[in-house]
């Protein structure tokens, strides 16, 4: 059996919030994923605002320490009701440590309509289905010592990227859970699925991401969803790294802009 994603999602109340359980499952060698905790601020945010019609369409997040496995508590702060937007303020707690503060705004996102304008690369340089040749994470790969999210996802990493006219590196990603269907908090989760982007220019290692914020555009159709991942700059300290995730129907989903650490070599 493999591990689902809406079984590490599953939120116990309390009188401030709620409980939930990161297991091994859901790490990044020995810590949790940070799409997965975005994911569950996000959760424990609509949860706590508990209004029908009301998702997350933006999280912001600020990530303080990384938790290890295990017991983990979300307090939750309604900060707005309003017609059409709300605000809710979630912490995620370990113990005594405060490891990840987010600012969740909930409404309505635009599933049901067209847009007006949509211009996503991952449309532009991908295909809807992984080509054969692009084998998932698993045994032999050379991500499998520490990407432990491919226990419950099938992730499909292009391994040599694109280069735009720019000069910017893009990686591409095709994920789907390997049980359960694509919904809106797995495809956040894939907001933050790619290796750093400054593997491009040969700095590997830890790169602890300090600020995320992502966008919920819409509610994704089952099947694969297709990532694209670049940056605008690599500094020596400091790196940018975005994602757009895009469902099956070529919608895009997710976008996340996280500012991040460069490893030091």
């Amino acid at each position: 059996m493999y591990p689902r994603f809406d079984e590490v999602m599953v939120l116990a109340p309390t009188e401030d919030g709620f409980t939930a359980n990161l297991n091994e499952h859901w790490t990044i060698g020995p810590k949790i994923h940070g799409g997965v905790m975005l994911a569950l601020c996000a959760k424990a945010a609509r949860e706590a605002y508990a209004h029908t019609g009301f998702e997350p369409v933006a999280v912001s997040a600020d990530f303080l320490s990384a938790p290890d496995p295990g017991a983990v508590r979300l307090i939750t702060t309604v900060q707005k009701r309003g017609r059409r937007i709300g605000l809710v303020d979630v912490a995620l707690v370990q113990g005594e440590r405060t490891c990840v503060r987010t600012v969740v705004t909930l409404g309505d996102p635009e599933h049901h309509v067209e847009p007006l304008l949509s211009a996503s690369p991952a449309t532009a340089l991908m295909s809807v289905e992984p080509p054969a040749h692009i084998e998932p994470i698993g045994p032999g790969h050379p991500a499998a010592a520490i990407n432990n999210l491919a226990r419950g996802c099938d992730i499909r990493p292009e391994l040599t990227e694109t280069v735009t006219e720019s000069g910017a590196p893009v990686f591409k990603i095709w994920v789907r859970p390997r049980q359960g269907p694509v919904d809106v908090l797995f495809a956040l989760m894939c907001g933050d699925i790619s290796v750093p982007v400054c593997y491009a220019v040969n700095r590997r290692g830890w790169a602890p991401t300090v600020q995320m914020t992502a966008y919920l555009r819409g509610m994704p159709d089952d099947g694969w969803l297709r990532v694209a991942c670049t940056t605008t700059q690599i500094g020596q300290d400091w790196f940018d790294e975005d994602h757009t995730v895009v469902d099956s129907a070529g919608r895009i989903i997710v976008q996340t802009r996280q500012l991040a650490l460069v490893p030091s070599q």
